[in-house]
């Protein structure tokens, strides 16, 4: 069998690699196993996303984050990560999806798809968007509906229906507008989101004032077909002709992972992990969260900013009962 390390990290995002970098600093053997790339999330980011925080509220692991904006892109978010996880020679293992985490006689034995690894703690830091919440209407599954966007020049001159009325999807609606494409939102609310970014509402709001980019509010699409779509409205319903539609509806957190770990949720729509604020445990013994996970669906609690000292956190724990 292989020796355990002491601490296996799930997750190789921001809070994946901050958990990394402290575990090394605390002398704890460690490895971190990713699904995907390097912060495989912010990879697949739109290709032109603006962060809402400046670049210091990014840092990881004391590692300064240089950049020439206000506030940080993707590219740049991608090269500070890549070099923090590279200079610092982090052990992490890619594209290497974790699938079980099952007690041990007092370890953990950890299943991926490509191996078994054992752990006396391990840090569960998947993030939440790997997996969208879904319309669950007919016509979902066809190859012209997407729930990830990534660059708008794909939709020019198209017909494009855009779902939601946060920051995802207001910049979804600008950017393929203004590569030509004939785009409606279709919003719950009755407004825009309270959330969007307050460099970007008075664009959104002024294009549907103008009628350049037409909004449907308080509808919700009930039907998808190749060539049209049906709408909800407040009107009734209506039928337009569509190309593609782009379903901004959020993302969820991996529950399956964390209830075959073990880990408990609460009974209501947020279903909340369990675990200690201060010492980031959950009920299973020596299993920790760390960044937007915790949150469960409420998905707009965790941020890199505000999540980044959980790092800190656990190690401290860890090196405290070691």
């Amino acid at each position: 069998m292989n020796a355990a390390f002491d601490v296996l990290i799930i997750g190789g995002g921001p809070i994946g690699l901050a958990c990394g970098l402290e575990a090394k600093r605390a002398g704890l053997s460690y490895i971190i196993l990713e699904k995907g790339c390097v912060v495989n999330s912010l990879y697949n980011y739109p290709l032109y996303m603006t962060f809402f925080s400046t670049s210091e509220r990014l840092e990881i692991g004391n590692v300064p984050f240089v950049s020439i904006n206000p506030k940080p892109t993707r590219p740049e978010a991608l090269e500070y990560y890549r070099r923090v996880a590279t200079s610092h020679e982090l052990n992490i293992k890619l594209f290497e999806e974790v699938t079980q985490v099952t007690p041990n006689a007092g370890e953990y034995t950890i299943t991926t798809g490509k191996g078994t690894y054992h752990a006396r703690h391990v840090v569960i830091a998947t993030g939440f968007y790997d997996i969208p919440n879904l319309l669950n209407i007919p016509g979902e599954e066809l190859p012209k509906v997407t729930h990830y966007y990534k660059d708008p020049h794909f939709y020019a001159t198209q017909n494009v229906v855009v779902i939601g009325a946060h920051n995802s999807a207001v910049d979804a609606a600008l950017e393929t507008y203004r590569k030509g494409a004939r785009v409606t939102m279709v919003i719950r609310q009755e407004d825009i989101g309270s959330r969007v970014k307050y460099w970007v509402r008075p664009d959104i709001e002024n294009r549907i004032k103008e009628g350049s980019i037409k909004a449907w509010f308080k509808s919700s699409l009930t039907a998808i077909r190749d060539k049209e779509v049906d709408i909800a409205t407040p009107d009734g319903p209506i039928t337009i002709a569509n190309d593609f539609v782009i379903a901004m509806t959020g993302y969820q957190p991996n529950f399956s992972l964390l209830e075959k770990s073990g880990i408990a949720l609460s009974d209501d729509q947020l279903r909340l992990p369990a675990y200690n604020p201060i010492t980031m445990e959950t009920n299973m013994p020596r299993i920790y969260l760390a960044g937007v996970v915790c949150g469960g669906m409420n998905t707009h609690v965790w941020f890199i900013e505000n999540s980044r000292d959980h790092a800190g956190k656990i190690m401290a724990h860890i090196r405290a009962g070691a």
